[in-house]
C-alpha cells in the first residue's frame, strides 16, 4: 500500500506570511504603546500645571524603525530627565555646600536667558547689593534697598530723596526644601505595558476595528 500526502495551500508558505503577519502586528502594537505611554505622559506634566514646554520634552523612538519584529521595542523618555524624575519623585533638596538654599520671591524677577536666578547673578544683572537677615523663625532673608517696579520687582531707585525706597525680600533662604510629588509616570507605563497584548492581538486579527478592540483606551491610555 503506498499512501501520498498532498497539502494545499503549502503549509510552508502558510506559516511564514504568520509570521509576518505577527511582525506586523508586533511593531504596530509596541509603535501605539509607546506613542499612547508619550502623549500619556505628556498630559500627566501639563494637567499638573508644569507647562507645555516641559511635556514637549517628551519623546518616543521604536526599534526597529523601519522593518517589522517580533521582537520590536519603544523607548519613551525625557529630554529634562532631572527636571521630570524630581517631579516625579518629590525628592528633598538640600545646599551641595551645606549652606542655605536661596529660593527667589516675585520681587526677585526672571534671571537673564532663563539661567538660574542666584543671589549673586541678581545683585550682577541689578547692581544692588543683597543684606542678609537672620530670623528664628520662618525662612531667613536676603533683602535689598530700592524700589518696585509696576512689575513689583526690585530695582534700583533714581530717587534722590528716598521716595518710594523699599527694603524688599529678594531670596528665601532655607537649608533645604521638600519638592512635591506632582506626577505618577509609572503608573502609565504599567497601563502602557499591560496593554501590549490586546493590542498585538487587535492588529493581528484580520478584519477587527479599533472600535471594538482597543487596549489603550481600555487601559486609559487614550
Amino acid at each position: 500500500m503506498k499512501l501520498k500526502l498532498d497539502i494545499d495551500p503549502d503549509i510552508v508558505a502558510m506559516m511564514a506570511a504568520e509570521v509576518s503577519a505577527g511582525e506586523r502586528a508586533v511593531s504596530a502594537a509596541i509603535r501605539e504603546a509607546g506613542t499612547g505611554l508619550k502623549a500619556a505622559w505628556r498630559l500627566q506634566i501639563t494637567g499638573a500645571g508644569l507647562g507645555a514646554r516641559l511635556a514637549r520634552t517628551i519623546r518616543s523612538e521604536q526599534f526597529p524603525k523601519v522593518t517589522p519584529s517580533l521582537n520590536a521595542a519603544a523607548v519613551v523618555w525625557s529630554n529634562a530627565p532631572v527636571i521630570v524624575g524630581a517631579h516625579d519623585t518629590g525628592p528633598l533638596i538640600r545646599s551641595k555646600n551645606g549652606f542655605w538654599l536661596a529660593i527667589p520671591t516675585p520681587a526677585a524677577g526672571k534671571s537673564l536667558r532663563g539661567g538660574r536666578n542666584t543671589p549673586g547673578e541678581w545683585e550682577r544683572r541689578t547692581g544692588l547689593r543683597l543684606r542678609f537677615i537672620y530670623r528664628r523663625r520662618g525662612p531667613s532673608l536676603l533683602v535689598a534697598e530700592g524700589r518696585l517696579n509696576t512689575k513689583g520687582r526690585a530695582v534700583a531707585s533714581r530717587s534722590r530723596t528716598g521716595r518710594g525706597l523699599v527694603t524688599a525680600p529678594i531670596f528665601l533662604l532655607v537649608p533645604q526644601v521638600k519638592l512635591p510629588k506632582r506626577l505618577d509616570l509609572a503608573r502609565d507605563a504599567a497601563r502602557a505595558h499591560h496593554a501590549v497584548p490586546g493590542l498585538i492581538v487587535a492588529n493581528w486579527v484580520e478584519g477587527t476595528s479599533c472600535d471594538e478592540v482597543n487596549p489603550l483606551r481600555d487601559a486609559g491610555l487614550q
